[in-house]
């Protein structure tokens, strides 16, 4: 076996070790402008600079794998195929957070990959690269594998700490925050893969040059989980200044939409986000083309735009029915509701139900209106982001195919054998004036 870094891995955690002090690393990682790449997209060094260093407190770096939210599957491309990238990162962000046990809490279904991270930290550990005193510098890391139960809720971070000890994976209360009392009431931050992967090309680049790619405040580069009606479905590494367009339509990304269909829709961000119709993802409502980038994504607010998210990026064709979809994803949201928070708890059932009797061919015009009514009752007023993350998909699908739910109660026969189809969804738009 050739030993590790012959080929340049774990460069990073020598350069690390040997010429820089844990703070230097924060700050190299504050310049490089990474921001989460779980979906919150908060600036990870701002993060890590928040976490408290109580004297004899340990201190827990968490890598968050639970990776749940459907139509994202970049992390597991990552451990299945990179695995000591992962590995890498964890050292040089532990070193940074005084971390000397960290865990990776991995997703219950991903069985085969926890062998695969046991394999990488084994021989890490057999190279010198885990274990007490890495390199002669006197500092001392391990790294644990957790698997969870595959519960969608785990990947809430305070769930995700709850679940790790051995509790029922419900989210706490905050504050205190996990850089306060997280694992154990330790110190603890919470990143995910990618966000933990990112740091060791910062590291190796320095956050400056790493900051130069991508655009604005999207620097480096983002992995795209795609899927959906596309020609080529799988996970792109972009560097956030392609437009949606060209990632949609090039070959050297999703090569077009099959049999000659028309785009309809996108949910670019994983299933929580807010989904678009065409002429809203292709343009912005002021008529700029749209970028692959958090701020375009996002630009127009929920109204007019949506977020990057955990980018999965979900892509309907003509034939796709809105109503259907919107119905499958509540179904999901009901069944992952930890039930703790009484608008969640209830809200997701009633949002299941209303949506099941609309696709069924037994609504009525006033469901609408009560799904709409429901849903904005749940945003903002649970515990965690799952509410928000059951309500937006609703919502956004109301505001931008109400005609489609219309058509399901004016045309409920019909709805049962055939889709409402493109309609005006890719009309072009008028720009808003500026």
């Amino acid at each position: 076996m050739i030993p590790i870094g012959v080929r340049g891995g774990y460069r990073s955690v020598e350069k690390v070790l040997k010429t820089m002090s844990p703070d230097d690393v924060v700050e190299e990682v504050k310049k490089s402008g990474l921001r989460g790449r779980g979906g919150a997209g908060f600036p990870t060094g701002m993060k890590w600079s928040f976490l408290a260093k109580p004297e004899g407190v340990p201190r827990h770096l968490i890598v968050n794998a639970d990776e749940s939210e459907p139509g994202t599957f970049k992390d597991r491309y990552l451990m299945e195929h990179i695995p000591h990238l992962l590995i890498e990162g964890i050292i040089v962000a532990s070193y940074a957070l005084g971390s000397n046990t960290s865990f990776i809490y991995i997703r219950g279904e991903y069985a085969w990959i926890v062998d695969i991270l046991e394999q990488a930290i084994q021989e890490a550990r057999n190279n010198g690269f885990l274990g007490k005193n890495i390199l002669n510098s006197g500092f001392d890391c391990d790294i644990h594998v957790q698997r969870g139960a595959g519960a969608y809720i785990c990947g809430e971070e305070t769930a995700l700490l709850e679940s790790l000890e051995g509790k029922r994976g419900n989210p706490r209360i905050k504050p205190p925050f996990p850089a306060v009392k997280g694992a154990w009431d330790r110190p603890t931050v919470v990143n995910n893969v990618e966000s933990i992967s990112a740091v060791v090309p910062i590291i190796n680049l320095g956050g400056e040059e790493y900051a130069k790619i991508g655009v604005g405040k999207s620097t480096g580069t983002k992995l795209i989980s795609a899927c959906g009606n596309i020609n080529k479905p799988g996970v792109y590494e972009i560097d956030m200044t392609i437009s949606v367009e060209e990632f949609i339509y090039s070959d050297e990304y999703c090569g077009g939409i099959p049999n000659g269909k028309r785009l309809k829709a996108c949910i670019p961000g994983g299933s929580s986000v807010p989904i678009l119709p065409a002429n809203l993802l292709l343009k912005t409502a002021k008529g700029e083309q749209r970028m692959m980038n958090y701020e375009s994504l996002s630009d127009g607010g929920f109204q007019t735009g949506s977020m990057m998210g955990s980018g999965g990026f979900i892509v309907f064709d003509e034939d796709q029915c809105i109503v259907k979809h919107t119905y499958t994803l509540a179904r999901f949201y009901r069944h992952e509701s930890c039930g703790q928070c009484s608008p969640c708890r209830e809200g997701t059932g009633w949002m299941e139900k209303l949506l099941w009797r609309l696709e069924n061919g037994q609504g009525k015009m006033s469901d609408i209106d009560l799904l709409w009514e429901i849903q904005s009752k749940i945003e903002g007023n649970t515990i965690c982001p799952l509410g928000d993350a059951a309500a937006w998909p609703v919502a956004a699908a109301i505001r931008h195919f109400r005609d489609e739910f219309e058509w399901h109660v004016t045309h409920a026969e019909e709805a049962q054998v055939r889709n409402f189809g493109l309609a005006h969804y890719a009309d072009p738009i008028q720009p808003i004036p500026a």
